[in-house]
């Protein structure tokens, strides 16, 4: 996924945070931190995706070493990774080995515009793609069990819906299996193939899980409730007996429930303090990983199906995603990162109980003993609430050296700060800025009650919290509290807008990238292929048709006269969910106010960056924008481009 905006990525870890309470202090700082540039940071190399080859002597994975994302395949013992594909423009992103053979399978998109299509690379190179079509979005949806097929989602019928198709592995022949006429969100198929999981969600804390059938073609709802509580489907038990389902209904954390197909019954079969996050079996039947998000980091608990017990798995301290198991059960392939390494790819063996590193993504001319490690804070809001969230501190900071701070507000709406290497906050930070990621209320991982306070009070009480963001930061002896700005990505940009357009003397500066101005606007406009979750929009931020006066009230777009701090909007010119139109009327709004605006336009991007080329050239406008705004004096900065 895109770097620095990949904030709300999901992450996984295995350390616990056992409160909320603020983290020990930091020990004194014994050397100074050498500075680095922004071509330094990018030396860094994203990762991500995992897939065994047939043999499980090689694993498959995404990576932008090339400033591009591509496939790239490595041995289980380490080596040089080999490249599989070379896109120079369209990001790539690898899906799997084929089970049986050395084919792979692999995403991509057209300059950001979100159409994905599914492709297939042989062993000699050739790349053939199996959803054609200029408005088709498809995605994969996994392997039949036996491995002569794989299912495909797409919405070349409608462009609304996404149907499931199933593909043979030989002829590449689709043959439609679910046709999606009620807009479901499609899950899993079972392992013996005949029922398919289905996700239907009237809010974004409001789902249910639905089953269908292929033999009698019947849907049936499993999770008929009262009151917001979200269902989602986790796993199929591997001989398909059960299903193992994700809900929060009659708690605040997510748990998980085991369904049986063939009475119905529902068994509680795992929870936490915290919201499980995932749960999946080794194709034997061997090994369930369950994941667990604490405080933007979570336990991974591997357990022993047949012993009835965990097992005692010993890894690197840090933050785990896309963990995959190995067909045959012998391995188990994860990416970790911490606060100062980026993700790396590892594999563990089940027999040796050893893990192996297989990449190095680190810029080789950065010490990562220059970085910092973040420090879990809180702070109280407006009424009392406590917004938990992360600090990342300047190793050159002090109470006589004061610095200038940065509000960092995450994507969503119901998206998390996380724990984890964030290329882009590091640099702001080794720059000399310091940097909060507060945890505002709609933020998902604290609990049901914090994920709802939400809903149809955006522009409102969660703009707030942020707000007390800058009175938290200028209450740290080591912040010159008379220089803060606000800066976000997606939802995270539209919170930077609202910051400057609703409280016009908070903040400093604002930063929006790929954020909504006009929500009427976007609700209207929302892609076809999000039909599904169109209601869910509607529940939690307002009916532009029957709403449009409540949106409209906490649209920046319609309040760009209140503006009165520079402000850097950067968009991608095929951003689908986020029209180039949105930011194109608020930059030309905010200028009548002759207030500095910046406006970068990414003329090959869409909702984020597929670039390295694109990820240098925002950092570097914001980081100039920065300098030149919030870090020099008034009297010394100088008007935006």
């Amino acid at each position: 996924m895109p770097s620095w905006q990949a904030v709300s990525l999901a992450l996984t870890a295995l350390a616990l945070v056992p409160t909320l309470a603020p983290a020990a202090p930091r020990p004194p700082v014994t050397r100074p931190s050498k500075q680095y540039t922004i071509e330094q940071f990018m030396e860094t190399t994203d990762v991500f995706g995992a897939s065994f080859s047939p043999d499980e002597k090689r694993v498959l994975f995404t990576s932008n070493p090339t400033g591009v994302f591509n496939v790239f395949s490595v041995p289980v013992t380490g080596g040089k990774p080999t490249q599989l594909t070379h896109s120079t423009t369209d990001a790539t992103f690898a899906v799997g080995y084929f089970p049986k053979d050395e084919r792979v399978l692999f995403t991509r998109d057209q300059a950001g515009n979100g159409l994905t299509h599914l492709y297939v690379r042989t062993p000699d190179g050739k790349e053939t793609d199996l959803t054609p079509g200029d408005k088709v979005r498809a995605g994969f949806q996994g392997w039949s069990h036996d491995g002569s097929a794989f299912y495909v989602s797409s919405n070349a019928r409608d462009e609304r819906f996404m149907d499931l198709y199933r593909h043979d592995t030989k002829t590449y022949a689709g043959t439609l299996v679910f046709q999606n006429d009620d807009g479901f969100d499609l899950g899993k198929v079972s392992p013996d193939g005949q029922r398919l999981s289905l996700e239907k969600s009237r809010s974004l804390s409001d789902s249910d899980v639905h089953l269908y059938d292929f033999g009698t073609k019947e849907v049936k709802h499993l999770t008929p409730h009262q009151g917001d509580a979200s269902w989602k489907t986790a796993t199929f038990a591997p001989d398909s007996s059960a299903m193992y389902l994700l809900t929060n209904e009659g708690s605040e954390f997510t748990r998980v429930v085991r369904y049986v197909l063939a009475t119905g019954k529902r068994e509680e079969m795992e929870k936490a303090d915290w919201d499980i996050t995932s749960m999946a079996f080794s194709r034997n039947g061997a090994w369930r990983v369950t994941g667990i998000n604490e405080h933007g980091r979570a336990l991974l608990r591997v357990h022993d199906v047949k012993a009835g017990r965990p097992l005692a798995v010993k890894l690197p301290e840090g933050s785990i995603s896309d963990v995959e198991l190995a067909r045959g059960g012998k391995r188990m392939a994860f990416h970790l990162t911490d606060d100062r390494a980026p993700n790396n790819l590892y594999v563990f063996d089940f027999g040796t109980k050893k893990a192996t590193r297989l990449t190095d993504t680190l810029s080789p001319a950065i010490d990562a003993k220059d970085l910092v490690v973040a420090e879990v804070v809180r702070y109280t809001s407006f009424d009392g609430l406590e917004i938990p969230s992360i600090l990342y501190k300047p190793l050159q900071a002090t109470p006589q050296n004061k610095l200038p701070a940065v509000v960092w507000v995450h994507g969503g709406p119901g998206d998390q700060a996380y724990r984890g290497y964030i290329s882009f906050i590091q640099y702001l930070v080794n720059a000399g800025y310091v940097v909060l990621a507060p945890n505002n209320r709609g933020s998902s991982g604290y609990g049901k009650a914090f994920v709802t306070a939400d809903d149809k009070k955006h522009g409102k009480e969660p703009l707030r919290d942020v707000v007390e963001a800058k009175k938290y930061l200028t209450g740290l002896p080591y912040v010159d509290g008379s220089r803060v700005g606000v800066l976000g990505a997606s939802y995270g940009g539209y919170m930077a807008l609202a910051a400057l357009a609703f409280h016009p003397d908070t903040f400093d500066v604002g930063v929006d990238a790929f954020g909504p101005s006009d929500w009427v606007s976007m609700l209207k406009n929302i892609p076809p292929y999000w039909e599904s979750f169109r209601q869910a929009m509607y529940q939690e931020l307002g009916n532009p048709d029957t709403e449009a006066e409540q949106l409209r009230a906490i649209s920046p777009a319609f309040h760009a006269y209140t503006i009165r701090k520079p402000l850097l909007v950067i968009q991608g010119a095929n951003d689908p969910k986020v029209l180039k139109a949105q930011s194109d009327q608020m930059v030309e709004a905010v200028k009548k106010n002759n207030v500095p605006v910046d406006y970068l336009v990414l003329p090959d991007e869409g909702h984020g960056f597929s670039s390295k080329k694109s990820e240098l050239e925002s950092s570097t406008r914001i980081r100039t924008f920065l300098d030149t705004y919030l870090k020099q004096s008034p009297a010394t900065a100088r008007p935006a481009n």
